[in-house]
């Protein structure tokens, strides 16, 4: 235990701290680990700014928590507590109920919460706020309430700081907007950032933030209750087969990471069908599902959940007995974050046990991780448009749907760059939507050169743990900086393998069973696209059903760990149009086998294609002749319509395709004369928009229906 000079007034502060943690923690032994009285006493006898990074589990909430009861009882207003994901501000607020601090978050969950939240506060009968930093720019909040907030608060926690750094990885646009709060915080408030992944580089970029005088307290980030490994396997047939075979004898209950949607959704449909308890659980899952799933594992209702990225910061389950990265994170940093969330209770209890923790790399992690490095990078040339549709538009504010319709960008970018310009003081979100501040705004091409090096850099790191060349524990820490790093004794460099090396051949087959299934759903678009009246088009609110084609079906996704990775080829940058080969016809015909279509099609149409047209071709051709249906022929284009690239938002790419395509005179007689469905083949299915208006036109020209088939679809 760490104590401060012995003073009088230091030894009442440790007593009466010390009897806070025992309530916070429901333990009368309970003493501060090293470090935490310290951070606590920086912040209320000193009134500082600290950084604490610790490892997860050391106990950053025990001094944010206590610093708070201490503070309180001290006459200082509430804490506001900077928090980012909704699972963390859960825990946090039961946490906190449970030592006797009044608590309450304000997110996009809780709302609808904020009048009876607002009127506890004026009231003196909140302890702790927790709010998201998106919060923080909402211009109710910002101007009706963060200003009494400012002059009442007690204390500022910035948890996860490390998104406070562009070099962080998990940097976000909306906790730039923290240092504009930091510059407006009287300068006797003390401030607590907490953080247990940041390197050196990230450390100094948070200390410049909070400012001078700043105390950091570092400790080891080495975790004695993680056992580490990776196994490298030569397929994703492999990897899922290893997962189907041992996943049992991992201990406890844990978690299985993949990097995408669509593979951590087949593979928890491969394990369910190995009869393993288990959920999907990404960024498509609905926030109720989230909490359930959350819960499930709490209570180890589910062996594992099966997660991308967005089961991260703020879950806490201190007996999460395993954690599996099937595909690795693209750096060490944001692996340990990861992992970290394993073996914490172990870790407190002593002993010799430890959570499993293995790393099963894939040949396709590099290019997902070349996409993900360069998503959250602003493009200069769209957020010039965005500026100037904005500037056009002065002094009435564009909502996100308003700017849709002027520049060619898709909502979740769109939303992404607003916030970037935001921070960067271009752009300022107000009541009705954004409006342009006219401040200069230059593209920092410099900066963002910078941050993809860093990031191409912590890629070959990570690679470079893969391979195994020193102690895994210590290879994370050096990654971290971690001055402390030794070897551990415990991992697979060090002790060699303590996992099974084999993948049994009935485990092989299912998982290259689950791999061959083909057949993913296209579902019909059912609305236009906002703004598509403002881009010349006479459409606006439902399609029409009798407009619509039916659900499709293409062979897979190019996220898929399967047919995936074939396609992915197939479609790469510069890969040359060729008529279709057999194996991949094998996938067309399997498709159209188990298509549950409720009338068979009575003949196919072919969609003409400027950049793959023998592919097409054939695969129409092959389809017709294999299922012995008449090949109806392809509607026409308009060479005269330029083509778009991939990319750009809906009112864009419908506007793109209105009056590309027509149906010929030939195929419109056979459409309007076709007893039954028609097939309209494509190669790749991004937006819809395309067979939209072709199932559209067939159906204008008397079509009974129209089943839309594509090779793959782009997610």
């Amino acid at each position: 235990m760490d104590i401060p000079a012995s003073t009088p007034a230091a030894t009442a502060t440790l007593d009466r701290a010390t009897a806070l943690l025992a309530r916070l923690t429901a333990r009368p032994d309970a003493q501060f680990h090293e470090g935490q009285f310290a951070a606590v006493s920086a912040l209320v006898d000193e009134g500082r700014r600290a950084l604490v990074v610790q490892r997860t589990g050391w106990g950053k909430s025990a001094v944010y928590f206590v610093a708070t009861a201490l503070l309180r009882e001290r006459g200082a207003g509430p804490t506001l507590l900077v928090s980012p994901l909704l699972a963390l501000m859960r825990d946090q607020v039961a946490a906190a109920e449970r030592a006797g601090i009044r608590a309450a978050a304000i997110n996009s969950a809780t709302a609808d919460e904020w009048e009876a939240i607002s009127e506890r506060l004026a009231a003196d009968e909140i302890d702790v706020l927790l709010v998201s930093p998106e919060r923080l720019n909402n211009p109710e909040f910002r101007e009706r309430h963060l200003p009494e907030l400012l002059r009442r608060m007690g204390l500022l926690v910035i948890d996860e700081a490390h998104c406070i750094s562009d070099w962080g990885h998990d940097f976000r646009p909306d906790y730039r907007r923290i240092a504009a709060l930091l510059a407006e915080l009287q300068r006797d408030v003390p401030v607590l950032a907490t953080t247990a992944t940041a390197n050196a580089r990230v450390v100094a970029d948070v200390e410049a933030q909070l400012g001078s005088d700043v105390l950091t307290l570092r400790g080891s980030l080495a975790r004695d209750s993680l056992r580490l490994g990776c196994l490298r396997l030569p397929s994703a047939r492999d990897r899922l087969a290893w997962l189907v075979a041992h996943l049992r004898d991992l201990p406890g209950s844990g978690i299985v990471y993949a990097l995408t949607v669509s593979a951590a959704e087949d593979t928890a449909l491969l394990l369910r069908d190995a009869g393993y308890p288990v959920a999907a659980y990404t960024g498509r899952t609905d926030p109720e599902e989230r909490e359930r799933l959350e819960t499930a594992l709490q209570a180890n209702d589910v062996k594992a959940l099966v997660a991308t990225s967005a089961l991260g910061m703020g879950f806490d389950k201190p007996d999460l007995g395993f954690v599996v990265n099937l595909g690795a994170p693209s750096s060490p940093v944001a692996y340990y974050q990861q992992v970290g969330r394993a073996g914490r209770a172990l870790e407190h209890a002593g002993g010799g046990s430890q959570a499993e923790v293995l790393l099963l790399p894939g040949s396709e992690d590099a290019e997902i991780w070349r996409y993900f490095a360069t998503a959250s990078m602003p493009d200069p040339q769209r957020a010039a448009a965005i500026i100037r549709a904005l500037d056009a538009a002065a002094p009435d504010p564009l909502s996100s749907p308003a700017l849709e319709a002027i520049v060619d960008v898709k909502r979740t970018p769109l939303e992404l760059l607003l916030k970037v310009l935001d921070v960067d003081g271009a752009v300022r979100r107000v009541r009705g939507g954004w409006v342009s501040t006219g401040e200069p705004w230059s593209y920092d091409a410099e900066r963002y050169a910078r941050i993809a090096a860093a990031r191409e850099a912590e890629q070959r790191t990570m690679v470079a743990y893969e391979r195994g060349e020193r102690c895994r524990m210590a290879f994370l820490q050096a990654s971290l900086d971690d001055p402390n790093a030794e070897d551990c004794g415990r991992c697979d460099v060090c002790a060699g393998p303590w996992y099974p090396l084999d993948v049994p051949e009935d485990a092989a087959r299912s998982a290259a069973g689950r791999l061959d299934r083909t057949g993913v759903p296209i579902e019909p678009r059912g609305m236009w696209p906002t703004g598509a009246d403002r881009r010349g088009l006479p459409v606006r609110g439902r399609i029409a059903v009798a407009e619509r084609p039916e659900t499709g079906r293409v062979i897979a996704r190019l996220t898929d760990l399967g047919w995936g990775g074939r396609l992915r080829e197939r479609f790469a940058p510069g890969a040359p149009d060729r008529p279709i080969d057999a194996g991949l016809l094998d996938g067309v015909l399997a498709t159209l086998r188990d298509w549950p279509w409720d009338t068979r099609p009575v003949g196919v149409v072919a969609m003409p294609s400027l950049t793959r047209p023998q592919l097409v071709g054939s695969t129409a051709a092959a389809i017709a002749e294999r299922g012995r249906l008449p090949l109806l022929g392809a509607l026409e284009v308009d060479p005269e319509i330029p083509v778009t690239g991939p990319g750009g938002n809906s009112a864009f790419r419908l506007a793109a395709v209105w009056r590309r395509f027509e149906v010929g005179p030939a195929l419109a007689a056979a459409a309007a004369q076709a007893p039954g469905p028609i097939l309209l083949v494509d190669d790749l299915v991004d937006s819809r928009w395309t067979l939209t208006v072709a199932a559209r036109l067939l159906r204008a020209a008397g079509a009974p229906s129209v089943l839309p088939f594509a090779l793959a679809s782009v997610g």
